[in-house]
């Protein structure tokens, strides 16, 4: 296998995916003060999240789900070496896998409860849930989760099965 394409193409879903994640995330953060690129609150809570004005989440909901996103985006940036990475290092290669199983769950339940199941939902929602914003979401969490895949660490042998001989070593015997 050539690991400069595979690596090639890592960085490339990894790029892809950290990208929809933080304009997901920007897209959250604008509407934390404004309904934009909608024409108010009303058709924020109809389209975007299914339910009545005063049901709508909070602004500070809205600004941890805006945070979520851009942590979900640097994790995935950093799983590939996009961007430098901060301590614990377990932290990134765990928090990969998390955020995919995050989507994938998210598109899945989504493309069911929309389009399988009778739903209260408003139908400007549903038709949303269903063109844009489960299948959105799975592909986030497959790119998410071939990233993942992809940027294993290499396997350490074990010392103990590991057979070393001595540097330098001369025939004394002889």
């Amino acid at each position: 296998m050539d690991w400069g394409i595979t690596m090639t193409l890592t960085k490339l879903a990894a790029g892809t995916a950290a990208v929809g994640l933080g304009a997901a995330g920007a897209l959250h953060g604008i509407w934390t003060f404004s309904p934009w690129p909608l024409a108010g609150r009303a058709e924020i809570a109809r389209t975007v999240v299914g339910v009545a004005e005063a049901d709508l989440p909070t602004p500070e909901l809205t600004a941890a789900v805006a945070a979520a996103l851009g942590a979900a985006a640097y994790v995935v940036a950093a799983r590939a070496d996009l961007v430098p990475r901060v301590p614990p290092r377990g932290l990134v290669r765990h928090g990969a896998w998390g955020v995919a199983g995050v989507l994938l769950l998210r598109g899945a339940a989504g493309l069911i409860s929309s389009g399988l199941t009778s739903t209260s939902r408003p139908p400007e929602y549903t038709r949303w849930d269903l063109a844009l914003y489960s299948p959105l979401c799975l592909v986030l969490g497959g790119l998410t989760a071939y990233v993942a895949a992809s940027t294993r660490a290499p396997r350490r042998q074990d010392p103990l099965h590991v057979i070393q001989t001595p540097k330098n070593r001369t025939n004394r015997g002889n």
